[in-house]
């Protein structure tokens, strides 16, 4: 008898290869145990500034124009008022009923008196808020950018840099939305991640949000700050 040839194209069982890396399985199923993991958050420091980079430039400084023009107008309407009575009464007219009323009160009132500390105390609040605003620069909003050229100077807008970073954060795979926040000392960034493990999606986050502050080029490149979760199931907030 002769033996069975075998034919051509019969499949062979290939082996398999074996992982290596040992899993845990819960008690009673089948299936390994993989921790539930729902935030990754990390905190850096600022970004080190480059050799050449001038990292001491100044904040910008408002001009006040609202506030002085108000207390300009405000001093211009009572000296106004002060001089219409003073020359009214120099033409032997009577004085205004509440010029005649304010010394009066004035006059009479004692210092302990409740009125009297409430506009003492508001006149003292105003003269601090004047001071606060001569003393401060303000323009909190505009972060002063590397200097280039002598002559020029350059702001950036915080929504405009966040608006950027969060542009750089969507290209990032897995990131389903972000919001951003930029301070003058730390950009916040709040991601919501679909699928990718969190810790991936949040190293790939710290890598392109880095060079997204870089690239802004911003005079003291502020830290950053990363915390990814996954999105909350329907019906809870």
């Amino acid at each position: 008898m002769s033996e069975p040839q075998r034919s051509e194209g019969t499949t062979q069982r290939l082996p398999v290869m074996e992982k290596t890396e040992e899993q845990t399985t819960d008690p009673g199923t089948d299936q390994p145990d993989q921790p539930d993991q729902s935030a990754s958050a990390a905190a850096y420091d600022p970004l080190p500034v480059l050799d050449g980079e001038n990292g001491g430039e100044k904040r910008f400084w408002s001009a006040r124009r609202v506030p002085a023009g108000i207390l300009a107008l405000l001093l211009l309407a009572g000296a106004g008022l002060f001089l219409y009575d003073v020359a009214a009464v120099r033409a032997d007219r009577p004085a205004m009923a509440w010029r005649r009323s304010l010394a009066r009160e004035l006059a009479e009132r004692p210092l302990d008196d409740a009125w009297v500390l409430a506009g003492a105390g508001l006149t003292v609040a105003l003269g601090l808020w004047l001071l606060v605003l001569a003393a401060t620069p303000g323009l909190r909003d505009i972060l002063p950018m590397r200097r280039v050229h002598p002559g020029v100077r350059a702001g950036l807008h915080r929504v405009a840099a966040a608006l950027a970073l969060r542009d750089r954060a969507m290209e990032v795979s897995g990131v389903q939305s972000v919001r951003v926040r930029v301070g003058r000392k730390r950009v916040d960034v709040r991601a919501v991640a679909h699928f990718r493990e969190l810790d991936e999606v949040r190293a790939d986050l710290d890598v392109a949000l880095a060079g997204g502050i870089r690239a802004l080029g911003l005079a003291r490149p502020p830290a950053l700050s990363v915390h990814v979760r996954r999105p909350g199931r329907k019906g809870r907030a």
